[in-house]
């Protein structure tokens, strides 16, 4: 027999009014009578403590105490809240029990390559700590200002690795680490990203709209910087093959070359930023202006900002270890720096790019996944490497634009096929396979790369030509 709708709501009327009588601890005057559960007051107070329990602990939008009257309880509560909204911002912030293992590991002298796993693995979490915190600043503070705090901390992983290896005159590690991240994010990323945006698309779109459209303007834009920046590193490896018979010359002329140019990138780097930012911006936020949510920054800039400055510090510890494992690593795992430094370290420092440019190219969002992988890339060749070579130039080490032969013309050659890939406008996932395949082959010629294949350009010779250059 089936019950008669006003059989039931009367039933959940009586049920309701049980439940509440139960709860309520007063009477209708608010005192205690004959009806109050004694019972009632324990299971709430029970329920309540589980609440308080559950929302310390888990709950990203409240923490018990931050009402408080009492300015320590209070700062306390909103500080615990911070920490929990931070590690809840991405899945990888578990690998963060690696942070004090690799200082531990590194601090006591263990194993070698005990102490560059632990480390490597640390920066992996602490990576997308600073794209989180970063995110979080930019939403307050604007557009502007937004994407310069980008601009600055995107590529911060790296740049604090290769500060670190340049300060101890590991200028195959610099230069194997840049032209990495580069690779990375032009085939790795941007790979990635037409493939799984490919396939989601095919099986989710129409038979005629089974290819991704982005801004051709902006790609394209973007592609000659990245010409610009492989004509840079080509024109040292040439002079230096021309000037190679008058060798007591070479190495000066080639750190005077790698000087100006950087000082000549860092100008087309900031001319670059003014364009996006100012002139044409309209070019860059069409996308955004249709198709990005407003989002709502989960903590205060200032909060925000202590956790950049903390989380660049652990950065910097962990990537002192990790620089100074990295000989051993070397002797026992029989593998090159080269290959270190250009396949393993620019997958740590762009793990957490990695994931935001899939994300944003699975939602077809590809304008925004080329503004994080090609973007990313411009960065590193423009900004990142330029600015090294001339930290390099103030503390006496000799950080030129002189890349092996190999790597120059393997970066020439990757810029090339990106060039053609985005020439239409549109990808596909076969675009995207294409990129990783050559990725791939990177990758495995690097590995068979040994470091003692070199151009010629010893690190004594360089360190006598960057005395003669100081000295001039």
């Amino acid at each position: 027999m089936v019950a008669q709708p006003g059989f039931r709501r009367s039933l959940s009327r009586a049920k309701l009014g049980s439940i509440d009588a139960g709860r309520m601890p007063h009477g209708e005057n608010g005192e205690a009578d004959e009806r109050t559960g004694l019972l009632g007051r324990l299971e709430n107070g029970d329920a309540s403590h589980k609440l308080s329990i559950r929302d310390f602990f888990l709950n990203k939008s409240h923490t018990p105490g931050e009402q408080s009257p009492n300015k320590f309880v209070r700062a306390s509560a909103q500080g615990w809240n911070v920490t929990k909204v931070t590690l809840f911002s991405n899945y990888v912030n578990i690998l963060l029990v690696f942070v004090p293992l690799g200082m531990v590991a590194g601090a006591m002298s263990w194993n070698p390559t005990t102490v560059f796993i632990l480390n490597f693995f640390a920066i992996v979490p602490l990576a997308a700590l600073l794209s989180f915190a970063t995110e979080e600043i930019s939403l307050k503070l604007g557009q502007t200002m937004g994407g310069l705090l980008n601009a600055t901390f995107g590529n911060a992983v790296e740049l604090i690795v290769s500060i670190v290896a340049l300060t101890k005159g590991e200028i195959r590690i610099v230069q194997s680490s840049m032209l990495g991240s580069i690779l990375s994010n032009l085939l790795l990323v941007l790979g990635c990203c037409f493939l799984a945006g490919g396939i989601t698309n095919t099986t989710e779109g129409t038979a005629l709209g089974i290819e991704q459209d982005f801004n051709m303007t902006v790609a394209s834009t973007m592609s000659s910087l990245l010409s610009v920046a492989a004509a840079s590193l080509i024109i040292p490896a040439t002079l230096y093959a021309a000037l190679s018979k008058s060798k007591e010359a070479t190495e000066g002329n080639i750190l005077t070359l790698s000087h100006g140019t950087a000082i000549i990138l860092l100008v087309l780097y900031v001319l670059y930023i003014f364009f996006q930012l100012k002139t044409h911006s309209h070019l860059f936020d069409g996308e955004a202006a249709d198709n990005e949510e407003q989002e709502v920054p989960q903590m205060s800039p200032w909060a925000a900002g202590t956790i950049l400055i903390v989380v660049t510090l652990l950065v910097a510890v962990c990537a002192e270890f990790l620089v100074d494992s990295i000989e051993s690593v070397v002797e026992t795992m029989h593998i090159s720096k080269t290959f270190i430094g250009l396949i393993l370290l620019p997958i740590v420092g762009n793990a957490a790019e990695h994931v935001t440019a899939i994300v944003v190219a699975l939602k077809d969002k590809m304008d925004l996944a080329m503004g994080v992988a090609i973007g990313s890339s411009m960065q590193i060749a423009l900004l990142v490497t330029p600015a090294l070579v001339i930290l390099g130039w103030i503390i006496g080490q000799p950080m030129t634009l002189h890349f092996e032969t190999f790597e120059t013309v393997v970066f020439f050659l990757s810029v090339l096929v990106v060039t053609y890939v985005l020439q239409d406008g549109k990808s596909n996932f076969l675009e995207g396979a294409m990129l990783l395949g050559l990725y791939f082959i990177i990758a495995l010629a690097f590995l068979v790369y040994p470091d003692d294949a070199s151009d010629g350009l010893g690190k004594s010779s360089i360190i006598e030509g960057a005395g003669a250059v100081v000295g001039m």
